[in-house]
């Protein structure tokens, strides 16, 4: 439930029943993503798999990278300062 609420479900954005609906859907599916990203993507790191759905979002959601094109590729470009950046 914790987690739920961290994703926006504290913040009902209307007084009429059916945004609200699509609300409770929109931040259950973001739950559901942070679970499944924290079972299959964080299995082998074991502070951010147990981290607070904040943690998170600074650490993976808000990514500081440009996608770029070059010569008919796309390349996703990280910030040389982000601090979980593993050397290439």
């Amino acid at each position: 439930m914790r987690t739920n609420k961290a994703m926006g479900l504290r913040n009902l954005p209307s007084k009429t029943w059916n945004v609200n609906v699509g609300w409770i859907l929109a931040t259950n599916l973001a739950a559901d993503l942070d679970a499944w990203t924290r079972l299959l993507g964080l299995h082998d790191d074991p502070e951010l798999a147990r981290a607070e759905p904040s943690t998170l979002r600074y650490c993976l959601w808000q990514l500081p990278a440009r996608l770029v094109s070059h010569a008919r590729q796309w390349t996703l470009k990280i910030s040389g300062t982000w601090p979980w950046k593993t050397p290439s």
